[in-house]
């Protein structure tokens, strides 16, 4: 029986010595950091720290004073263009009727043919101006418009909000750091490899995926390894994609890598 259990633990040791064992964390692939980009107080949140969004839901939304006077003064700026517009296409349809009649009745000498006609081109032309100040006039409206989309803060892409930052009332700047969306549908795994382990690892290299606390295993393939070594564990991470098949697997989660060595040395 003694010489049984010792050849088990001999099976198992020579088992364990053809594979490197490694931890590793769950990392989103696809985390957005979101911030506003226009300055003004936070008026309404409409998620909180752990529900999930879709793509172009309203996060949360803004209030200034500033876009306010700025929309006026877009609107007061078209209405007046469109105003100067009318009266000059008025005034010109005016002086053509006016020459009709002249010439229907027979009144009028060339004198006043010429001056209606010298009215005209002189209105043409301030019509003109008009309609450019109308067409600047929309193109400022536009602006407003963009920016009002800047105010109501959308989704980049579905994910989980992870982290929050702001409350309803806070004054908020481009720049600054509203919200951490994180996409749960682009996991991957970031470990650290001992240098003396970097032999023993390649590029498209398929491993074994454990994550413990859910007892959920896989595979997974070295989606890259970074070259640039930490100086004080003289370690280089490297960074597997795996297949998510449990919906309970979040960023943060503790993770093992088993690399098969013996494999990994036939191939050499």
């Amino acid at each position: 029986m003694f010489k049984v259990s010792l050849l088990f633990i001999f099976i198992l040791s020579s088992l364990s010595a053809f594979q490197l064992t490694v931890t590793g964390t769950v990392i989103s692939d696809n985390q957005k950091m979101i911030g506003a980009r226009y300055m003004g107080y936070v008026k309404k949140i409409h998620f909180d720290i752990g529900d999930e969004v879709e793509r172009e839901d309203t996060l949360f939304e803004i209030e200034s004073a500033e876009f306010d006077i700025l929309k006026n003064q877009a609107d007061l700026f078209l209405e007046q263009t469109k105003i100067m517009v009318d009266m000059y296409r008025s005034r010109i349809s005016e002086i053509r009727r006016e020459k009709r009649i002249l010439k229907a009745r027979g009144m009028g000498d060339s004198m006043d043919f010429e001056n209606l006609d010298i009215m005209a081109d002189n209105v043409s032309a301030s019509l003109a101006s008009a309609q450019t100040l109308l067409d600047n006039a929309t193109e400022k409206i536009k602006q407003v418009a963009t920016i009002t989309d800047y105010l109501e803060v959308k989704a980049p892409n579905a994910g989980i909000i992870v982290e929050k930052r702001i409350r309803v009332g806070d004054m908020i700047a481009p720049g600054m750091l509203a919200m951490v969306l994180v996409d749960l549908n682009h996991l991957e795994i970031h470990a650290e490899i001992a240098e003396s382990d970097m032999k023993y690892i390649d590029k498209g290299q398929s491993i074994e995926v454990n994550i413990p606390s859910l007892g959920y295993k896989t595979k997974g393939v070295v989606k890259s390894i970074v070259p640039s070594a930490n100086p004080m564990a003289h370690t280089f991470r490297i960074i597997v994609s795996f297949y998510k098949g449990n919906d309970k697997i979040y960023p943060g989660m503790y993770a093992k890598l088993k690399i098969d060595i013996k494999s990994h040395n036939r191939s050499r």
